[in-house]
């Protein structure tokens, strides 16, 4: 990690946003993200006990990747389809998926959901990252292909490969970056995780 270009990137935002992320000047821009709303959704349907029924648990998935502003159209409305053509068995095989990334084994679900996802051409970051977010968003990364690939290169972060198809394994390391980074940036800029890589895009973009 090149901290100097992390501190510049850092004193640039706040000189333009003293008060960052709540800086009156961002307010449009949070107020349409409000990503507080989606998460008391994701998990209050996501909770353990809820995983005794599958179609429940589906169609949170499914209400989550619809509202969500960081999901494309285009891929709202194809895993609108994927959903529509699952079987019984099939919500069931991905509901378990969905419990191990949530509840379990996270990196067994997240490699399921990939593997589950794959069948249909959406084994993508935003959908397998987006409910990760949302279920915790200061724990968990929201991954934008663009961002995550920006960010690697102009922050020089080592021994890390973008690869278009999702992995714990790479998922897991940039967490871990991103966490390091993290602490050496002001409160302000980490309200929560999708807030701090905007942060870094908008400081790489300026």
């Amino acid at each position: 990690m090149n901290l100097e270009k992390l501190k510049d990137v850092e004193a640039e935002f706040l000189f333009h946003y003293p008060k960052g992320f709540e800086d009156e000047k961002f307010f449009p821009t949070m107020k349409k993200f409000n990503p507080s709303k989606l998460e008391e959704f994701t998990k209050e349907n996501f909770k353990k006990e809820n995983f005794s029924n599958p179609n429940l648990v589906v169609d949170a998935f499914f209400k989550i990747i619809q509202k969500s502003v960081l999901v494309s159209l285009f891929d709202k409305l194809k895993f609108r389809d994927m959903l529509a053509g699952l079987s019984s068995y099939e919500k069931d095989m991905l509901s378990i998926e969905l419990y191990e990334l949530l509840h379990g084994n996270q990196k067994n679900g997240f490699e399921g959901l990939v593997e589950f996802l794959a069948q249909y051409n959406l084994a993508k970051w935003t959908i397998i990252s987006v409910v990760l977010y949302y279920n915790d968003r200061q724990k968990e990364y929201f991954i934008k292909p663009t961002t995550t690939k920006n960010v690697i290169k102009y922050f020089e972060l080592q021994n890390l490969i973008y690869k278009p198809t999702p992995s714990f394994e790479f998922y897991n390391s940039y967490r871990k970056i991103l966490n390091e980074m993290k602490k050496n940036v002001h409160k302000s800029l980490k309200i929560d995780n999708a807030a701090f890589t905007g942060f870094l895009r908008i400081g790489m973009e300026d």
